[in-house]
């Protein structure tokens, strides 16, 4: 399978307040097998980590937000070139997070600083190669496993509002599914129809399909 390149270098690079602009995403799937219906979202969650040569400990996908992207394409894209997977991408990020870059770990000022925008991404698509695989090995764990492996606070601050998120987004749904109106099952389109009308189709009306860049079909839902 052909793939563009990984960026490289900083030419293209986003500041704002001398800070370095950073995008990334927490990639998750749900379970589907799990058999008791009645757990919590957050327990048939998956979160994909990557990690990198000669470290034990594992991060979530990120990277410089560059000048010709939005920062959801870059977060897509970081997704894509880092872990190898595409899917649709939150419109809000979970947070903004200030940190300094892991060569500037053990510094006392903010030099070296970088200001991180998270997304969550639901992963639709698993490629078997992708750009920066040589680099980057690829994890599925459970939300306790990944609190566990995550290299940086930071990370895990964004683990933690990622699964609070979940939760909630759970119980919204399973409220409105208690006040769907009931219809005869004879007429399908009818009901679809309704309730398409009621709220409930497949996919949000929000659901923006950015233009095709590097490859990576960008999916922002709102």
């Amino acid at each position: 399978m052909s793939f563009l390149p990984a960026r490289k270098g900083r030419h293209r690079q986003r500041y704002q307040d001398h800070l370095r602009l950073v995008a990334g995403c927490i990639p998750y799937r749900l379970q589907k097998d799990v058999e008791d219906s009645n757990s919590s979202v957050t327990s048939r969650i998956n979160v994909l980590m990557i990690s990198t040569p000669n470290r034990d400990d594992l991060v979530f996908p990120k990277g410089g937000w560059e000048n010709d992207e939005t920062v959801h394409e870059a977060a897509c894209r970081e997704a894509l070139e880092e872990a190898g997977v595409k899917g649709i991408l939150d419109e809000d990020p979970l947070g903004v997070w200030e940190f300094r870059s892991k060569s500037r770990q053990n510094c006392c000022n903010m030099e070296g600083g970088c200001r991180g925008y998270m997304f969550a991404l639901e992963v639709t698509e698993e490629l078997d190669s992708w750009a920066e695989q040589t680099s980057y090995k690829r994890q599925w764990l459970s939300p306790e496993e990944a609190y566990k492996f995550c290299r940086y606070d930071w990370m895990k601050d964004a683990l933690q509002v990622f699964l609070r998120a979940i939760e909630e987004r759970g119980s919204r749904r399973a409220e409105k599914l208690v006040e769907l109106p009931m219809f005869p099952a004879a007429d399908s389109m009818a009901e679809h129809q309704m309730l398409t009308s009621a709220g409930c189709s497949e996919k949000p009306p929000t659901v923006q399909h950015l233009e095709e860049s590097f490859t990576n079909k960008c999916i922002v839902q709102g």
